[in-house]
Formats: C-alpha cells, sequence, structure tokens
C-alpha cells in the first residue's frame, strides 16, 4: 500500500486538504497587516486581460511556481532594469556637465595665458 505524497497544489486540489468551512480560518487584519509588514508587501489591485493571465498561469505552471510570485518576479526584473536605466542616463548627464565645467575651464585657463 505505497500511496506516493502529493505536492501541497495537488492536495489542495484534490481537496485532501480540505474544501469546506471546517478546514479554514480567517486571520484577523492586523494578522493580515503584520505578514504584509514583515513581508515587505502591499496588497493592490489591477485588472488584466483575461488571455494574459491564462499565460502567466501556464508559464508559471512551465517552471514551477505560482503565477503570482511570477508576476511579481516579471515586475521586479522591469523596475531593476528601468532604475539602472535612469541610473546610468543620470551619470551620462553628470558626465557631460563635468566636461562641459572642465572645457569651459580649459577655455579661461587659456585666454588667461594668451
Amino acid at each position: 500500500m505505497n500511496k506516493s505524497i502529493m505536492t501541497s497544489d495537488e492536495a489542495w486540489d484534490s481537496g485532501e486538504l480540505g474544501r469546506d468551512e471546517d478546514h479554514v480560518a480567517a486571520l484577523s487584519l492586523e494578522d493580515c497587516a503584520a505578514i504584509d509588514d514583515s513581508a515587505g508587501m502591499q496588497m493592490i489591485s489591477i485588472r488584466l486581460p483575461k488571455d494574459m493571465i491564462a499565460a502567466y498561469k501556464l508559464i508559471a505552471q512551465l517552471n514551477g511556481v505560482g503565477y503570482q510570485p511570477l508576476m511579481r518576479d516579471i515586475l521586479s526584473r522591469f523596475v531593476d532594469g528601468e532604475m539602472h536605466n535612469i541610473a546610468m542616463q543620470a551619470l551620462e548627464q553628470r558626465q557631460a556637465e563635468l566636461e562641459k565645467m572642465q572645457a569651459e575651464t580649459e577655455q579661461n585657463q587659456d585666454r588667461k595665458c594668451a
């Protein structure tokens, strides 16, 4: 009688972990807030096209993750990339300003020497 151990996803889907109110309990708002704060998370609401959500779910399933963590990962990658671009643009702008100041200083020194 070797019964394989189901993953938690399979156990939830099959109902083995319960599908009625006897198997659940709601967290207090304070507990939910504490969990979110400790994880540095904030709940938001966003409307997305149904086909996009279906695609996220498929991609997530193929990668063995949930679709919401996948969305967080994708958004995080985008934000990291954009912040890098912003930093690089600021650095390039500052470098151009410094080069301009250096050129002006050299021109002023040349005029004084002439």
